[in-house]
């Protein structure tokens, strides 16, 4: 091979010459290379951190105060039986950024109204022009809106997704589930009450179950409603409860409010009559009194005799019924015809020592037991409270709780004396059963039962009765308290009672707040006209439900009771 031209090829000292300087470009671009690298990395974080800063500082007038990307996602809410009450879903917003608006702003407006009429073309003109940065225009879109805002064209205008919460069944169980703030916390009831434990990352891939029953709730919502509906009441509540297990199957308040949209309800409406609410219930307290006398060795058994004139002076004040008697009387008939006069003297025989000691018991002087923030603090004579006052309190005046400590009570005196504090969770692995603590022996619980289910079958509580299923309770009457005095027009009624009687399992507690008189009920305001038939119709709802079958050959043992009704009515008539 012949070696190469002398000409062609560089001497020595130019050839390292020139790689020396290849090597000096490579690393001059190397070294601009890493610069514009860093530059650009440089921007994209500036970029990032200016979006978070944004998204946690930047004036959004109208808008929650953080980004709903931050809003932390929550687990759902269902029934015993696994239907959902609240749940989380990816929701369409719609929003406007009126500084960047480049259209005609009044023609935008215009088409705004339109589609979202829930605002005139005026007030979106007022809002285009108002100098605010950000508002929401629309909240749980429809496809089909967004659709048609989207093909608006207006750069101005934002379409995006959020988590946001849904509650499926609308008004159902409102007071139970309670909503969530704007910043996607609990704001009232169970979304309150687990609030850590709906919103914690380990725990919210596992539904909260209640111990609600979708179709129980369903039922006594729809004949409370309708009752308070007729007898233009303002209010109502009711509580069905399991007696065994302390578990709450259905509560309700009314007014109601819409869970999905809790910024729209009053304050009447946001308002828990059955939990917050303290009212005094009259004489359904008058069961207590009773077994607490039976209790304590006063009252032996339903043929004790007391003596009920037409009035009764006590302490200086006297003391009336609605249906005197004016004569001696059984504790069987106090209890069916309701008597004040009897039951009063009851009361003043067990004293106010004990009878404060079994109201501590039963829970009556605390706050309701129930995993509900919304709890009302009973009211009480407190320093006031002497014999007279431990009179009234025996048949129900003077002292205040809530719908849902009356069904605590009941289901505490009928679940052979035990007490289990009563609780919004399904009772299972999960949440097994509390322990229960004694407050009436069992001996006492067994003969209430006759007792209650012959106010039912003969006494003030007879539209109460649903043929077969046995109720038993007690109706309640209480005059409501009007500028520091008792109002003879105006009252509040219930109903407390317990089904099958002969094998208590169920305890319904119902309530109106002043209802009116009607052409039917002849112009009386009485819970045994207002409230009983409730009972009645709910029942014959809901114990299908239960399990719990018509039994017309079933009922506590009577012949405790009725003897001495029967004797009393013989007397009477052989007077006339």
């Amino acid at each position: 091979m012949n070696a190469p031209s002398p000409a062609l090829v560089a001497p020595r000292p130019e050839r390292l010459r020139l790689v020396g300087q290849r090597r000096q470009l490579l690393a001059l671009m190397h070294q601009r290379l890493m610069f514009a690298m860093l530059v650009y990395a440089g921007i994209v974080a500036i970029i990032a951190l200016r979006l978070l800063y944004l998204a946690a500082f930047g004036d959004h007038a109208g808008r929650k105060e953080e980004l709903t990307a931050f809003v932390p996602e929550r687990g759902d809410v269902v029934d015993r039986d696994g239907v959902p009450l609240a749940r989380t879903i990816d929701a369409w917003t719609i929003s406007i950024h009126p500084n960047k608006v480049i259209g005609d702003k009044l023609e935008l407006a215009q088409k705004l109204a339109r589609l979202m009429p829930e605002h005139s073309a005026e007030q979106y003109f007022a809002l285009l022009r108002s100098g605010k940065t950000f508002f929401y225009l629309r909240r749980r879109a429809s496809p089909e809106l967004v659709e048609a805002v989207n093909a608006i064209g207006e750069p101005g205008l934002a379409i995006d997704r959020e988590p946001d919460r849904l509650y499926p069944q609308t008004t159902l169980a409102a007071h139970v589930l309670g909503f969530t703030n704007i910043d996607g916390r609990g704001g009232a009831g169970v979304e309150r009450a687990f609030d850590a434990y709906l919103s914690n990352a380990q725990t919210r891939g596992q539904p909260l179950v209640l111990s609600i029953s979708s179709k129980i709730q369903q039922a006594l919502e729809a004949e409370l409603g309708a009752a308070m509906q007729h007898f233009s009441a303002i209010g109502a509540a009711g509580v069905v409860m399991d007696v065994h297990t302390g578990e709450v199957l259905a509560m309700t308040s009314m007014p109601a409010f819409n869970p999905n949209a809790p910024g729209q309800g009053t304050p009447d409406q946001m308002f828990n009559r059955a939990t917050l609410g303290v009212f005094e219930l009259g004489s359904t307290f008058k069961p207590f009194t009773l077994a607490m006398a039976m209790d304590s060795g006063i009252v032996s058994g339903p043929g004790k005799m007391y003596n009920c004139p037409e009035v009764l002076p006590a302490y200086g004040h006297l003391i009336h019924d609605t249906h005197p008697f004016g004569r001696q009387c059984s504790v069987a008939e106090i209890m069916m015809e309701s008597s004040n006069i009897g039951m009063a003297q009851i009361a003043d025989q067990l004293g106010t020592e004990r009878q404060k000691s079994w109201l501590k018991k039963m829970g009556f002087l605390d706050r309701v037991e129930i995993e509900l923030k919304e709890k009302g603090r009973p009211l009480t004579p407190g320093a006031r409270w002497g014999p007279f006052e431990t009179m009234t309190i025996g048949f129900g005046q003077g002292i205040a709780v809530a719908p849902l400590q009356l069904a605590m009570g009941y289901a505490t005196l009928f679940d052979g004396g035990v007490y289990h504090p009563p609780t919004i969770l399904k009772i299972g692995p999960g949440h097994p059963l509390a322990a229960g603590r004694r407050v009436f022996t069992a001996d006492t619980s067994y003969r209430m039962r006759s007792l209650l289910r012959l106010v039912v079958m003969r006494g003030t509580g007879r539209k109460a009765d649903a043929p077969g299923y046995r109720i038993g309770g007690k109706t309640g009457t209480a005059q409501k308290l009007i500028d520091g005095h008792y109002s003879k027009t105006i009252n509040l009624t219930s109903f407390a009672g317990v089904f099958p009687m002969d094998d208590p399992r169920y305890v319904i507690v119902v309530m109106l707040d002043e209802p009116k008189a009607t052409p039917e009920t002849y112009g009386f305001t009485t819970a045994g006209w207002n409230v009983a038939p409730v009972v009645s119709r709910t029942v014959s709802r809901i114990a299908p439900m239960l399990g719990v079958s018509p039994d017309m050959n079933r009922e506590p043992n009577m012949a405790e009771v009725l003897p001495f009704v029967q004797e009393a009515k013989k007397q009477d008539s052989s007077k006339d």
